[in-house]
């Protein structure tokens, strides 16, 4: 399939679905790109992953009970990341152990939910890969909002997260709230995760965060570069892998997640002077 007769595909009135999924898939990955930043700039990409655990039982009750999903998962992260942070103070465990008990506990009691559901099997592949071709149009206006808040919230945040992720002591030092913080970033991250689940799925999610970012940071220096560049990968990705898998009748989530893979590989290789080659020569 040329460009051309996908752009007339996305004009097909009988072919609702598909600019629906163009924009969930963009928006998506805007968001998830900026919120990466944070995350590959403070070493979090196993945060990124649990988070993405730890919504699913949230998603599994909202979706049993024909609730909001965004609100259910947001709720189910929220609770997860407050109980890490409660049981992290304890100095006998660190918070990476702390976060492999919670966030794991949270995915399986999100399968055994999900279990209760009609439909399990098909459920349960729609929330691990993702079902972007089915998303009705109301997540469409509930996604923008959501992404436009978490980009304000961001903005708004954007020193303090800054501060913490360069220097945590000296942070403290000069009265910034670490924990605070901390939580206030987990909420964002569980955001971006929820908005994106549909897109790409429960298991897949973790690229958007990380890789458009992992590219990025290979390619600027800048902090304020990174953010730019970064939901530009992950929007032209989006894009793109939403166009292949169109064209040859390949998984959505999957598609986009090599897109994105690929381009991290080119800027890993021809990056100007963090590439392998700009190394090497």
């Amino acid at each position: 399939m040329s460009p051309l007769d996908f752009i007339a595909d996305l004009f097909n009135p009988d072919l609702a679905f598909l600019p629906r999924a163009l924009l969930i898939a963009v928006m998506s990955a805007i968001v998830c790109g900026v919120v990466g930043c944070y995350v590959v700039l403070r070493g979090m990409a196993f945060i990124g992953d649990a988070v993405a655990h730890a919504v699913f039982p949230g998603l599994a009750v909202a979706f049993v009970i024909s609730g909001n999903l965004v609100l259910g998962g947001t709720i189910a992260g929220v609770v997860t990341a407050v109980l890490v942070a409660i049981f992290s103070q304890h100095r006998r465990l660190k918070e990476d152990s702390v976060i492999g008990v919670f966030f794991v506990a949270a995915f399986a009691l999100g399968i055994v939910i999900i279990s209760r559901a009609p439909g399990y099997a098909g459920s349960l592949q729609q929330f691990l890969f993702g079902s972007i071709t089915g998303i009705p149009d109301r997540d469409v206006y509930i996604v923008a909002i959501t992404g436009l808040v978490l980009l304000m919230a961001m903005f708004l945040l954007h020193k303090e997260f800054v501060a913490v992720a360069l220097d945590r002591e000296m942070a403290r030092a000069i009265g910034l709230r670490a924990f605070w913080l901390d939580l206030a970033l987990y909420v964002l991250v569980t955001l971006a995760v929820v908005i994106s689940v549909q897109t790409i799925g429960n298991i897949l999610v973790l690229a958007l965060l990380i890789t458009p970012a992992a590219a990025a940071r290979l390619l600027t220096d800048r902090l304020a570069a990174m953010m730019l560049i970064a939901p530009l990968i992950g929007g032209v990705c989006a894009l793109v892998g939403l166009y292949v898998s169109w064209s040859w009748d390949l998984p959505v989530g999957g598609t986009i997640v090599l897109t994105l893979t690929a381009v991290f590989l080119i800027a890993w290789l021809l990056a100007p002077r963090h590439g392998l080659l700009a190394r090497y020569v």
